[in-house]
């Protein structure tokens, strides 16, 4: 079993538990009360690069990265330093997340929120929208078959934008063949956890213009975010250099600058 199919297997237990706990119609119905979920793309597509700041506590190939006390205030250092979205990873196991955090920084900032978790059944899409965020993961190594057309078709009728994530060439075809205009190049691979930027650069070019390029992954310092964008990265989604760094908002500054030399 790869590292990603041990993550799945995990995300499969505790959805079936939630889905007993709150019912689909519950979720339907706190939907509705939402307000619409706000456009990340325009920021996206401006000029320079943008950066998905991540609320992130523990990783499997690195382990405890960050206490993370109060989710709220971090993001608010994220926004404080220009970042363009907030991600929030809510997988329990392995990453330490939750809905709770994805809940509190809704609730402390007015920029776009992505939950990023393994998304395998429509039940976590209502789930996604009913705790406010208005981006949402869905990766093409986890969905089979005709369940990523129809996860992103499902995702687009509840006003979520999703980042469509691909690792190889094979993935990235089958993100752009569903109509992906969001798509993300993860430099790591989740079936064994190595890393290696240069996949985002031999990928980036088969992406059609007017489709936002995501670097993520693999970023540790100014140079290798300015890289990216050399490549053609719109976005770039930082996780682990932000939440160890001691100022998070100067550390995404300085990224922002970088890209703009």
């Amino acid at each position: 079993m790869s590292v990603l199919d041990g993550i799945v297997a995990g995300v499969r237990v505790d959805l079936a538990q939630r889905e007993g706990e709150v019912t689909l119609a519950e979720l339907r119905s706190r939907v509705a009360d939402r307000p619409a979920a706000l456009d990340p793309l325009p920021a996206f597509r401006a000029p320079g690069v943008s950066i998905i700041a991540e609320v992130k506590r523990k990783s499997p190939s690195k382990g405890a990265l960050a206490e993370i006390a109060d989710p709220a205030d971090l993001a608010a250092r994220y926004v404080g330093g220009g970042a363009a979205a907030i991600s929030v990873l809510t997988e329990r196991r392995r990453f330490g997340g939750s809905l709770a955090d994805l809940d509190a920084v809704r609730a402390a900032v007015s920029i776009p929120v992505l939950r990023k978790d393994f998304i395998v059944t429509p039940y976590q899409l209502w789930e996604t929208r009913a705790h406010g965020a208005d981006l949402v993961l869905l990766m093409v190594a986890c969905l089979e078959g005709a369940a990523l057309g129809d996860l992103l078709g499902l995702a687009t009728e509840l006003g979520l934008t999703a980042l469509v994530e691909a690792h190889t060439a094979d993935e990235l075809d089958r993100a752009l063949e569903v109509g992906a205009q969001l798509v993300g190049i993860n430099a790591r691979n989740l079936k064994t956890l190595d890393v290696d930027r240069a996949v985002f650069g031999k990928l980036a070019p088969r992406i059609p213009e007017g489709v936002v390029r995501v670097a993520e992954s693999g970023v540790a310092e100014p140079a290798d975010v300015a890289e990216y964008h050399g490549w053609g990265a719109n976005v770039v989604l930082v996780g682990e250099a932000l939440v160890r760094a001691g100022d998070p908002g100067t550390s995404i500054a300085h990224f922002i600058a970088a890209a703009e030399r």
